[in-house]
């Protein structure tokens, strides 16, 4: 935390300084108005040409103080940033608040694991981890979530993160630029469906004529003005209205190349600083540096291309003035040299836009990660391997605070499928969100909450919870079975991590019990690496027949001085106490 505390008082500090040179840039612009607009009346009054020069001179200076006023309000946009994003981070870390967005757009209730160990929504997986600020980074890291990883995969990942969490103010300054002009889900596909369409045709006439036309008006104009040649005037005004003209032919163009969004340019500025910020930082990591060559090529840069682009979308932008527009357009066709300008541009570049949009977003999902891998430095990165071998020492759950945490240690040799119980409350559900949770983060090359681990990246397959099946019209147990059966098919393509919690809910004790009989039996026969959790003690049994492939764990509670006590501590064996009867009495139902 002291690190945020340091960071925040220096950007506070930072903040007042520039708003001190703020208020003081403004009092001197305000001066040299008052100096100009004095100086100005002079002249008019007394004709003295001598005052030209010192108006042209406090002009110039007040020109130049605009550009550093506007220098300052940005650093300080920026500053501020930082101090909103060091506040979060001391909010999460003392007071446990999330103040970040929790991806409920994300919720798939019928994923493998996402939903069953809450990966999305409020207090979710991913608003913990969520450090990102624009919409690609958001999806980006949402997707890393869903998607186990190859062995090579994992571990350049790893070393992508473990690289980011070292880079803690470069990283704070990423996300700073991203909140500073933040962009939306319309913004985003606005500017790749303006991508996908073809480049507006700009013909050889067209192209010849954007500029002897403009030269004419300006030749024609010139010698009016220094000879009286009232033919040259009118020829000159004549070549301008078949500029407008010439315009007007093209408005559709035009029309077709504006960008529903409303300050498509400004948003395009923000993504030109964060690629610039991503090409000039040297890495070391190979995952990294292979995205950051994304952006660099031989003719151009990505921030260069972007900014290029927020540029034409400015001056396009002008048509809708009904005074700059026609002047503009009837002495230099100023929109159709916009219009070639957008042509050209997204002939070379527009199929490069959805690339460099997602490079920043693994660059923010990274640094999502990261922040995560530094606010909890007991975390670590697990072994990898591809020998079927997954051991965790200490495992907790990732989401409760340390001096909270009930750490286990677990293994999947020799026996691979464990079948746990225990009383209610026990511990038995957060035990299996522990080991799922844990194992997508290591197939995602995040750290574990482990004093030591070795993973085999394998799909995790989850039945835990089952969203509302009357939505779909059909029973609650036959939801169950077509979950088991979906389990059941992707085991039969390649090994996967099983997790189950008390199955088979939605009918009778006998059935229930028998068919979770069959169940583990299928896993044991297939030596399926998981496990189950069940209130049925008879169903441990079955560990019987299958030895080398089945182990009982369990959960156990005490009564002491009338009351429950839970030590959430993983035990050999099956489940010796029960507590349902207990807490039933105790408030009085039974």
């Amino acid at each position: 935390m002291k690190v945020y505390q340091d960071l925040l008082a220096s950007f506070e500090e930072q903040s007042q300084q520039l708003s001190a040179s703020d208020r003081r840039i403004s009092l001197y612009r305000f001066f040299l108005a008052i100096a100009v607009i004095a100086l100005g009346y002079q002249y008019i009054d007394s004709n003295n040409s001598v005052l030209l020069l010192p108006i042209a001179l406090i002009a110039l200076v007040f020109i130049l103080l605009l550009r550093r006023h506007q220098r300052i309000r940005w650093e300080n946009n920026l500053t501020k940033a930082k101090i909103e994003i060091n506040k979060d981070e001391l909010s999460y870390l003392d007071k446990g608040e999330l103040p970040f967005e929790n991806g409920e757009e994300f919720v798939d209730t019928h994923h493998d694991y996402s939903y069953d160990l809450d990966f999305f929504g409020e207090h979710s997986i991913y608003q913990h981890l969520n450090r990102t600020g624009t919409v690609t980074g958001a999806r980006v890291l949402a997707n890393s979530l869903l998607h186990i990883l190859p062995k090579e995969k994992i571990e350049q990942n790893q070393q992508a993160i473990i690289e980011c969490k070292d880079q803690l103010f470069w990283r704070q300054e990423l996300l700073s630029l991203a909140r500073l002009r933040p962009d939306s889900h319309e913004s985003v596909e606005d500017l790749l469906n303006w991508a996908s369409k073809k480049p507006a045709r700009i013909t050889r006439f067209l192209s010849i004529i954007s500029y002897l036309s403009p030269a004419v008006v300006f030749i024609t104009f010139g010698i009016y003005l220094f000879t009286p040649n009232n033919l040259m005037g009118n020829i000159c005004l004549l070549i301008s209205l078949f500029n407008l003209g010439l315009v007007g032919t093209q408005f559709k163009s035009i029309k077709n190349e504006l960008v529903t969004t409303t300050r498509i340019e400004q948003i395009l500025k923000q993504y030109a600083l964060l690629l610039r910020k991503i090409e000039s930082t040297t890495f070391q990591s190979e995952e990294l540096n292979r995205l950051q060559q994304k952006l660099i090529q031989v003719d151009h840069k990505a921030s260069s291309s972007i900014h290029q682009l927020s540029l034409l979308f400015g001056r396009l932008e002008h048509v809708q003035n009904i005074f700059a527009g026609p002047i503009l357009n009837g002495l230099v066709l100023y929109h159709l040299h916009v219009l070639k300008g957008l042509s050209s541009w997204r002939k070379k570049y527009a199929t490069h836009i959805e690339d460099w949009l997602q490079v920043i977003g693994e660059f923010e999902k990274f640094c999502s990660l990261a922040n995560f891998s530094h606010n909890n430095p007991h975390f670590t990165f697990p072994e990898i391997n591809d020998n079927q071998h997954i051991s965790f020492e200490e495992l907790g759950h990732p989401l409760i605070q340390q001096e909270k945490n009930v750490t286990n240690s677990i293994g999947f040799q020799p026996q691979s499928f464990f079948i746990l119980t225990g009383s209610n409350m026990s511990g038995k559900s957060t035990f299996l969100r522990t080991l799922g949770i844990n194992m997508v983060l290591a197939g995602i090359g995040a750290p574990v909450y482990a004093k030591k681990a070795s993973v085999h990246p394998l799909p995790v397959l989850v039945s835990m919870r089952l969203s509302d099946s009357l939505t779909d019209s059909e029973s609650y147990f036959y939801a169950e079975v077509k979950r088991l059966k979906y389990i059941m098919d992707k085991l039969e393509e390649q090994p996967c991590f099983v997790l189950l919690d008390e199955i088979l809910r939605g009918t009778n004790s006998d059935d229930k019990r028998n068919g979770t009989i069959e169940v583990i039996k299928n896993m044991a026969i297939r030596k399926v690496i998981g496990g189950i959790a069940t209130h049925d003690l008879e169903v441990c049994n079955v560990v019987e027949q299958f030895p080398d492939s089945l182990t009982n764990k369990r959960f156990e509670v005490e009564i002491i001085n009338n009351e429950l006590v839970f030590d959430y501590k993983l035990r050999a064996g099956i489940c010796e106490n029960k507590s349902a009867s207990f807490i039933m009495k105790k408030m009085g139902v039974i």
